[in-house]
């Protein structure tokens, strides 16, 4: 795989946000673009950022050929250290996938001919995609992602979730405080006219509790870049999607969150103590044991084209700082085949 591009900080930053919510890098390249995706230690949040062929000078892919591989994420965040020096800077970027010698190459062209490379070491890993499809959701807004950026500033950088609430007019953002701590707890909420958004549509009155950070990493890029960002939610329980758009690239969130079902509440919290697997045990049996927040599943073959889509997954989590509580299913092509053993069986 070869990707040429006159350098452009999207794909830096994009690589930045990506480092919000995990510590590994995951790189598929496809025949419809760069695949780039990360998933957080306690699988409750998933992020892809897919760079068209047009985002690049030059891409080419060898026809038919698969091929995944994972690495940390802050190496390839070295690479991209200072953004704003890079961008004065460099003037071209080149990217190559070398299998034999699993490594990939960055090379950065420099003015005044001078070159840097980073050889970076990886992996070959199991393939990694969400499952949600965003035209089945019954609330859907967009807006300018200053909005939302003047909404959340006002949150202190320590607290962990939010709660969104709507209705046929309105959506409120408030701090999430569980049942017991609201007398002692401050709650701070912010009401947001329909009229603000450039698109409100809702079709159900309900509130969804997830992770403030992670709403907070795609935010920055967003703003960043200048797209508007687009927000999908149902039910609590459902995996909210934060989606940001554009000719040349596509970038999906998918976060899980809490469900209202009140034995779920207490199922989660008996289960909040249970140690979690290794992060990258796509293979431990016992990861059942732990709450699905979002299903995954492998990604599409090479015939498929586009970008990763997801279909609406039930899913419970319950309140962090604990890493088992916010749990994904992620199912690895071995587990898949399994599956389909058992069903024909």
């Amino acid at each position: 795989c070869v990707c040429v591009c006159v350098y452009r900080p999207v794909l830096a930053k994009a690589i930045h946000s990506l480092s919000r919510i995990g510590d590994e890098l995951y790189v598929e390249p496809q025949e419809d673009g760069l695949a780039l995706r990360s998933v957080n230690s306690s699988r409750s949040a998933y992020a892809c950022f897919l760079f068209a062929p047009l985002f690049f000078s030059r891409y080419t892919v060898p026809r038919g050929h698969t091929f995944r591989c994972k690495m940390a994420i802050k190496s390839v965040q070295a690479v991209f250290r200072s953004l704003a020096s890079l961008e004065k800077t460099v003037e071209k970027c080149h990217i190559e996938l070398d299998e034999q010698k699993n490594r990939l190459t960055f090379t950065l062209h420099c003015k005044h001919g001078l070159l840097k490379t980073h050889n970076l070491s990886f992996q070959d890993s199991e393939s990694l995609q969400a499952v949600f499809d965003k035209d089945s959701y019954a609330n859907v807004f967009r807006s300018n992602p200053r909005l939302l950026v003047d909404t959340v500033v006002l949150f202190p950088p320590s607290l962990e979730e939010v709660t969104v609430s709507v209705n046929d007019e309105r959506m409120w953002v408030r701090n999430h405080v569980e049942e017991e701590d609201q007398s002692k707890a401050m709650l701070t909420e912010l009401c947001l006219a329909a009229d603000e958004f450039d698109h409100f549509a809702v079709q159900t009155h309900n509130s969804v509790t997830f992770c403030l950070k992670e709403l907070r990493g795609l935010l920055v890029f967003a703003e960043s870049v200048g797209l508007p960002i687009s927000m999908y939610f149902d039910e609590p329980g459902s995996p909210v999607v934060l989606s940001v758009t554009d000719s040349v690239l596509e970038g999906n969130f998918v976060l899980a969150t809490l469900s209202d079902d009140p034995n779920n509440r207490k199922n989660n919290s008996r289960r909040a103590h249970t140690p979690p697997p290794p992060p990258d045990d796509f293979m431990n049996d016992d990861i059942d044991a732990y709450l699905i927040a979002m299903d995954t599943s492998i990604a599409p073959g090479p015939s498929a084209t586009g970008p990763p889509t997801t279909a609406l997954a039930a899913s419970t989590c319950s309140k962090q700082p604990a890493a088992a509580n916010h749990r994904t299913r992620l199912h690895s092509e071995e587990e898949e085949e399994e599956a389909g053993g058992r069903g024909n069986g």
